[in-house]
């Protein structure tokens, strides 16, 4: 599970920071901050899930439990899942920007797509990360203008990071992935299938 750090907001303009009251005005306002979800929000069990674009926990996790807890926890009904953005550092938190600018329909895939080829435009050698979300954003179908714009838009960045800090408060998330099954926190990582169906279990599903 990786440490929860946030240096990266030294990076952050101050004329950029905003209040709580702007920040909530903001998420009230602004649909990019309205919650990303998936399945049925009358499932026995609501799976929260805070996630980094560059944990590696993280993209382990897609890779290799995610698509199985789609297929056999949401698609039939029995998992509610809502993601929330945790990015622990600037280029997480670019990715998130872009993610939250598309089209709702469209953030669980561009999510599902980086955090499986994390390797490749996160960590890879001699690679620009920002330039490569630049091109898995244009494949989402963002221009390279609207990418300029989500870049300089310290008000949603600020906005994200506004959240991040109340979740970390109201949970102590002291890394990710980090999960609540109902309102039950789950803060080791979850390996298996079988082991994320057993919290699931354990919530009421």
């Amino acid at each position: 599970m990786s440490v929860y750090r946030r240096s990266f907001l030294a990076a952050i303009p101050a004329l950029a920071l905003m209040s709580k009251a702007r920040a909530e005005d903001a998420h009230t306002n602004d649909i990019r901050l309205t919650p990303r979800t998936l399945g049925n929000p009358k499932a026995p069990v609501t799976v929260n899930e805070w996630f980094s674009l560059t944990c590696t926990h993280c993209a382990h996790f897609e890779m290799t439990v995610f698509q199985e807890v789609k297929a056999k926890l949401i698609d039939t009904g029995k998992v509610f899942y809502v993601y929330h953005d945790f990015p622990l550092d600037q280029i997480a938190l670019l990715g998130a920007m872009v993610a939250r600018s598309l089209p709702v329909e469209r953030y669980v895939p561009f999510v599902n797509s980086m955090l499986s080829t994390q390797d490749r435009w996160a960590f890879a050698r001699d690679v620009d990360p920002k330039k490569q979300i630049q091109q898995m954003a244009a494949l989402a179908g963002v221009s390279a203008d609207q990418f300029k714009k989500i870049d300089a838009d310290d008000a949603l960045r600020q906005a994200l990071v506004a959240q991040q800090d109340a979740d970390q408060a109201k949970y102590n998330i002291g890394g990710t992935p980090f999960f609540m099954f109902n309102d039950k926190p789950y803060n080791q990582e979850l390996l298996t299938f079988d082991a994320f169906e057993a919290e699931v279990r354990k919530a009421g599903g």
